[in-house]
């Protein structure tokens, strides 16, 4: 098993994995460190099949991550930056194709590579103190985590130049209205309210979930046509499983379906 010294790792009763990047102080700021724990956490979410979801948070009640860590990459060379953003696209893209629902719980400030986690995330929930945004411009830079690419296919081209080009963070209720998050909660309600989505997503069958997820992320990154004919082959598949038989079973005989996951 591996331990974590930057983040917390805790799996509950119903298969929830709760990620927490555990550095207050920081304002939970994302290290070389940080991000080599993450992606060790997230190998563990999709490989553990007692893990059924996750929920990412940031400790305290300030930020979820507020961004870099700014006076670690201030010393890295731009060959060294290249590099540790095509880590950080991994250890992002490893929880975004885990094929497991997540909820990205942001609790306080989501800046540059904190928006860019959150994005990775299947949904987001804030907390109603939450600053979402992409400031790198205001350093010279760009988003290296996939920033440029997310934002705009949550919110689109012009609302995404929008945050990349100003560098502004906008509240929740932005957030919440241009669709960059899902729900807003009391800061109190955050985890209560990931839990309590996911708790639904849980009671669907397992293989739809992440075949339902696996045909947007690749129709997203193809074309209509080509996502069309993959949303034809899944659907086949999942006509295909004892959970579709036990589903269908289940809602002529009006009861609740036990999935399997097969």
């Amino acid at each position: 098993m591996v331990s974590f010294e930057h983040i917390l790792f805790a799996v509950d009763e119903t298969g929830i994995a709760l990620v927490t990047i555990n550095r207050p102080e920081k304002r939970n700021a994302l290290s070389r460190a940080v991000v080599r724990e993450l992606g060790a956490a997230f190998d563990r979410v999709a490989e553990d099949p007692a893990i059924r979801a996750a929920i990412v948070t940031g400790a305290g009640d300030v930020a979820f991550v507020a961004g870099a860590d700014i006076g670690e990459l201030a010393g890295l060379s731009g060959a060294e930056m290249r590099q540790y953003a095509l880590e950080g696209q991994r250890v992002l893209r490893r929880l975004e194709t885990a094929g497991k629902p997540s909820v990205a719980a942001v609790n306080g400030f989501a800046l540059g590579g904190g928006l860019e986690l959150a994005m990775a995330a299947t949904v987001r929930v804030a907390s109603e103190n939450a600053r979402l945004g992409q400031p790198e411009v205001k350093l010279g830079l760009i988003p290296g985590f996939g920033g440029t690419q997310r934002l705009p296919r949550l919110v689109g081209r012009g609302r995404a130049l929008w945050m990349l080009a100003s560098g502004e963070p906008i509240d929740a209720a932005e957030a919440w209205r241009i669709g960059l998050v899902n729900a807003v909660t009391p800061q109190a309600e955050l985890l209560g309210a990931a839990r309590a989505w996911l708790g639904k997503v849980l009671q669907n069958g397992p293989l739809a979930v992440r075949l339902a997820m696996e045909a947007v992320d690749a129709g997203l990154n193809g074309g209509l046509n080509e996502g069309l004919q993959l949303e034809a082959a899944l659907f086949g598949l999942s006509a295909a499983t004892e959970d579709c038989r036990e589903g269908t079973r289940a809602f002529l005989e009006k009861r609740a379906p036990a999935f399997t996951g097969k």
